[in-house]
């Protein structure tokens, strides 16, 4: 099932769904990716992670410079965490 939804956009924007063969499936990507973002970071945030604008700016400048490596040992304190929370739902 499907609703048409009309809405309006900045310019920028509309020039890029403009390049768009199906924008509707575009968007409907595009939203689910926010969709799962948000889920992601709410299950962080009950595990016990604390974002701040600060912290997350540190991260993507990490990222961007190549200098944040996954170590074996976040992994596997991530992967604990997620095994908590499954086993406590």
């Amino acid at each position: 099932m499907s609703k048409r939804v009309t809405v309006n956009v900045p310019d920028d924007v509309a020039e890029r769904l403009a390049q768009e063969g199906n924008v509707s499936a575009f968007v409907t990507e595009a939203v689910r990716a926010r969709m799962r973002y948000e889920t992601s970071r709410a299950m962080m945030a009950a595990a016990g992670f604390q974002f701040t604008d600060e912290g997350l700016a540190a991260a993507r400048r990490r990222l961007r410079d190549g200098r944040s490596r996954m170590t074996s040992e976040v992994l596997a304190e991530g992967r604990r965490a997620l095994d908590e929370m499954r086993r406590s739902r």
